[in-house]
């Protein structure tokens, strides 16, 4: 069983790790384009063709699930994609957690890339999921491009400047960018200790087990995991070394399970 995961860049480690720890049998294909990230600036047609057309690459590779851990690709792209790969071809799309969130808090901050804070999308979600709360929108400027990078010292000002910006009496947060929980230890060491942090990864890989499950294939596969890099096969960019969910797809005994 070969499961495609795309995202421009490392916010589908969570995701991939989450999966390779449920079901370490999968053979995962981490589908990158450093070529081209970020992708939220883009133009929507752009991304649309962008993951369609890498959607499509996963498929000639083998791929039975595709999954989108990337807010971008999911608001942009999912339907598309679903459209062009036909109904044999489960699609799992990425959707940030503002409903549990809403669900047990009060008051809330949502931090996200600039694009995804101003979209009309997430301003449903609240309005849909959070309109009973107060909701904070906190534009997290860098980090995701940071963290892409390994770039500890603008990891650590983009952390800086969300929480100065984020409401002292704050209950929850919610991760709004897949690239986010990879520097989870590091955001949750500058907020106070009762607040509760919410972010996607679980629920797409739980996601992605049932519709694994759903396609039942007859192969489970080896475990193997491939990387694309803007269509050419390669490997993890040497940025990616800096997270824990690298060295668990990469078969590190040492590194910290999920």
């Amino acid at each position: 069983m070969i499961v495609a995961l795309i995202d421009s860049g490392l916010g589908m480690l969570p995701t991939a790790a989450r999966l390779r720890h449920a079901r370490p049998e999968l053979d995962l294909v981490l589908m990158m384009d450093p070529d081209n990230a970020p992708w939220g600036p883009k133009p929507d047609g752009w991304v649309v063709d962008r993951v369609v057309g890498t959607a499509q690459h996963a498929v000639e590779l083998g791929a039975e699930v595709v999954v989108l851990p990337c807010n971008t690709a999911s608001v942009t792209a999912l339907s598309h994609v679903r459209a062009a790969l036909g109904d044999t071809i489960p699609v799992v799309g990425t959707v940030p957690a503002i409903k549990p969130a809403a669900a047990v808090s009060d008051r809330i901050a949502i931090w996200a890339t600039a694009a995804t804070t101003a979209s009309a999308y997430q301003g449903r979600l609240i309005e849909q999921f959070a309109s009973h709360r107060t909701v904070t929108s906190v534009a997290c400027h860098g980090l995701a491009d940071s963290i892409d990078r390994g770039d500890a010292r603008g990891i650590g000002a983009a952390i800086a400047a969300a929480v100065a910006a984020t409401p002292a009496d704050v209950e929850s947060i919610v991760l709004g960018c897949t690239h986010y929980p990879l520097v989870l230890d590091e955001i949750v060491a500058q907020l106070p200790t009762e607040v509760t942090m919410f972010d996607s990864a679980e629920a797409v890989a739980n996601q992605t087990v049932r519709r694994v499950d759903e396609v039942g294939s007859s192969d489970s596969g080896t475990g193997r995991v491939s990387v694309w890099l803007s269509g050419i096969e390669g490997g993890l960019p040497a940025s990616a070394q800096r997270y824990r969910e690298a060295k668990l797809l990469r078969g590190d005994a040492r590194a910290e399970q999920y």
